[in-house]
C-alpha cells in the first residue's frame, strides 16, 4: 500500500468550494489578486497549477473574513499576516495574528502616529484605553483612521462614527440582556456569541445601505466588493483645498 501524503493540497478550484459557503463573493480572480498582493503564496505543481494546503485555506479565510467583518484594508492584513509568518506550528501550520494588549509606545510605533495625534484621537473619543493598555481594536482603529486621513479626513470629521457605534452597541445589549438575566451556566458566553453575531449582521447592514446612498448621490461603488477597501494611496489630490486635512496636518496641529 502505498503511503498517503502527511498534507493534503486543493486545486483553486476545490478552495472555491470550501470558502464560498461562507464567503459567496470569493472567486479565481480575487484569490489570484491576493497572490498578487503577497497575502497568500500557494505552492506549485509540475504543472504550474496552484496548490493549497490546508494553512493556504485557513491564511484566506482568516483574510476573508477580516475584509468582511472588520472592514480592514489589505495593507493592515498583510502586517497581521507578516507578524505571524514567523510562528508556526509542528504540522505546518500558521498561528494567524494574535490579539494581546499594547502599550501605548507599542500602540504609536504599530500605528506610525505621534503622541499628539494619539492624544487628539483619544480626545475625540475614537481610542480608548482600558488601564495603561489599549486593545487590539486600538491599532486597528488607529490605521483606519490613518488610512482615512488619506483621503483627507480629520478626526474630528468621525465624531458622528463614535456617536452610532455606540448607539448600536447599546441596541446590542439590549438583544443579549434576556440572556445576561438568565444567570445559568454559560450565558455570559451564549450572550457573548450573540453580540458578536449581531454586531457582524449590523456591519453588513451598514456596508448595504451605505452602498444604496452612495448610489443615490450618483457614485459608483459596484466594483467594490463588500468589507474591500481601497488603499488609501489611490486618493486622488485636490484634497487639500476642500477644507479637509490629513494626519500630518492632525499631528502638526492644524
Amino acid at each position: 500500500m502505498s503511503a498517503q501524503p502527511a498534507r493534503a493540497s486543493f486545486g483553486i478550484g476545490e478552495v472555491l468550494a470550501q470558502l464560498r459557503g461562507e464567503f459567496p463573493d470569493v472567486s479565481v480572480s480575487k484569490i489570484r489578486f491576493l497572490e498578487s498582493e503577497g497575502l497568500i503564496q500557494p505552492a506549485r505543481s509540475p504543472s504550474n497549477y496552484r496548490r493549497f494546503g490546508p494553512a493556504d485555506v485557513a491564511r484566506l479565510r482568516y483574510i476573508l473574513t477580516a475584509q468582511r467583518d472588520e472592514y480592514l484594508p489589505l495593507r493592515v492584513i498583510k502586517d497581521r499576516l507578516a507578524a505571524a509568518d514567523g510562528d508556526a506550528v509542528p504540522d505546518g501550520t500558521v498561528r494567524l495574528p494574535g490579539r494581546r494588549p499594547l502599550s501605548r509606545r507599542e500602540l504609536l510605533d504599530a500605528a506610525g502616529i505621534t503622541e499628539n495625534y494619539l492624544a487628539e484621537l483619544e480626545d475625540f473619543g475614537l481610542i480608548r484605553a482600558s488601564g495603561r493598555q489599549y486593545g487590539p481594536e486600538a491599532l486597528d482603529a488607529a490605521r483606519i483612521i490613518v488610512a482615512l486621513g488619506g483621503y483627507g479626513v480629520q478626526a474630528r470629521h468621525l465624531r458622528a462614527v463614535r456617536a452610532a457605534v455606540e448607539r448600536e452597541s447599546a441596541l446590542i445589549e439590549q438583544v443579549v440582556a434576556p440572556t445576561l438575566r438568565q444567570r445559568s451556566p454559560g450565558s455570559r458566553e451564549r450572550a457573548g456569541q450573540t453580540a458578536q453575531e449581531v454586531a457582524a449582521l449590523s456591519l453588513r447592514l451598514h456596508a448595504s445601505l451605505m452602498g444604496s446612498a452612495l448610489a443615490d448621490a450618483g457614485l459608483d461603488v459596484a466594483g467594490l466588493p463588500p468589507g474591500q477597501l481601497p488603499e488609501p494611496e489611490q486618493a486622488g489630490p485636490g484634497y487639500g483645498g476642500n477644507g479637509f486635512a490629513g494626519p500630518a496636518a492632525a499631528r502638526s496641529g492644524a
